[in-house]
């Protein structure tokens, strides 16, 4: 009966660890179709150049994701008539988090400055890197 127990625990354990992982990449996958959806929309002429990382380490991920979620609030629509459609995936890519891996010596201002665009694609990048 014990041997039935611990055989129900084990697969009730690693049945929950694989439904895991597909609702991640789903997540992931969700937010690369959200940086599309924002490269549509952001303007990219007559604008500030944003600090783009680009190849980050495993222990800079945090901070990557830290200089793009503030590259974001930089950014502008690039017409009044895709405004709404903007903010809200600007408060979707806002509320994703990387956990903090490690200790990372590199800071938001010693990445290059890139136009809006390269910086959204950079941004994909690094979600595809963390899938």
């Amino acid at each position: 009966m014990e041997r039935m127990i611990i055989f129900c625990m084990l697969f009730f354990c690693f049945s929950m660890a694989l439904t895991a992982a597909p609702h991640k990449t789903a997540k992931y996958n969700q937010l690369l179709k959200t940086i599309e959806q924002l490269e549509t929309t952001v303007k990219d002429k007559d604008v500030e150049l944003l600090h783009t990382p680009e190849n980050p380490v495993d222990e800079c991920l945090f901070t990557a994701v830290t200089c793009f979620q503030k590259g974001i609030l930089k950014l502008q629509p690039k017409t009044s008539q895709v405004n709404s459609t903007f903010t809200k995936t600007i408060k979707v890519l806002k509320r994703f988090t990387v956990s903090n891996s490690g200790k990372c010596e590199s800071s938001c201002d010693s990445y290059k400055k890139k136009a809006p665009q390269e910086f959204l694609k950079s941004f994909a990048k690094l979600i595809q890197k963390v899938i």
